[in-house]
């Protein structure tokens, strides 16, 4: 079962997080032998169970680079029509390289959904607490169809090529869960602040007469982001507050049950 996904996406559509990666994957496959680009791009999405789709024409330019560059080498046409490529002793020493050294998070992809709730928060009349439902429900639905994809290849067996993928649907379920833990955070925190939006709208009121005319506070301002005050949470909001280290948030219990019973 394959699955696709869209993930660090730039605002021109393309993957900013793959640049790189597509760059070496291609020459860890010619590792293995010459090959020519619809072979790479076939055998790269085999072994990451297509979750991330190649278009050949960026397999071609990326090939094209890797030649400028003296990593691979055109051995020229195989008679059919394909135009093969081989990997030099330089793209050998790049490829082990990629494969020696940690994955850098300094540049970190574009988070499309933290950019998207960072904006909400900013702007008056944009609803944050059903942004953050609707997206919990997304989530929970990706992870339950990642777990149920897991569950499915585990019995398929052991393979390489097996393992690749079970490992690659491992990695977008424990993404998928912090997501989703985050999003429960994002949601308690908003909670707290609806509160502190409604001791502060109590305290102006008390304060007299000379709040008369007084330009909206808090509490207004958080009922323009869809905040409730105490005692009136939307449903399936978590309890106020954080949850504790280690404590399982309160909207992952059933998906991380779920997930647990896949990776099994």
């Amino acid at each position: 079962m394959y699955i696709a996904v869209r993930v660090g996406w730039g605002p021109d559509g393309q993957n900013v997080g793959a640049i790189v990666s597509i760059r070496h994957s291609l020459l860890a496959l010619l590792q293995d032998g010459p090959r020519y680009g619809y072979q790479l791009r076939s055998e790269f999405e085999e072994r990451t169970g297509a979750t991330w789709p190649l278009n050949i024409g960026q397999v071609y330019t990326t090939l094209d680079r890797l030649e400028r560059d003296g990593l691979v080498r055109n051995d020229g046409d195989d008679g059919d029509g394909h135009v093969i490529y081989s990997i030099t002793d330089a793209g050998l020493t790049e490829a082990n390289n990629w494969f020696a050294q940690p994955v850098e998070r300094s540049n970190p992809p574009r988070n499309e959904l933290a950019i998207k709730l960072a904006l909400a928060v900013t702007l008056p009349g944009v609803d944050v607490a059903a942004i953050i439902r609707a997206q919990r429900t997304a989530s929970m639905k990706s992870l339950q169809d990642y777990t149920r994809a897991r569950r499915e290849s585990a019995r398929a067996g052991g393979s390489p090529a097996d393992t690749a993928w079970l490992l690659v649907l491992d990695s977008l379920i424990f993404s998928t869960e912090a997501e989703i833990r985050w999003l429960d955070h994002c949601e308690s925190r908003m909670v707290q602040l609806a509160r502190a939006a409604a001791k502060a709208s109590a305290a102006g009121a008390d304060s007299g007469p000379d709040a008369a005319g007084a330009p909206p506070g808090p509490a207004a301002s958080g009922a323009a982001h869809g905040l409730r005050a105490p005692g009136a949470e939307a449903p399936g909001l978590a309890a106020p507050g954080l949850a504790a280290p280690g404590a399982a948030a309160p909207g992952l219990a059933n998906a991380a049950a779920k997930a647990k019973v896949g990776r099994r």
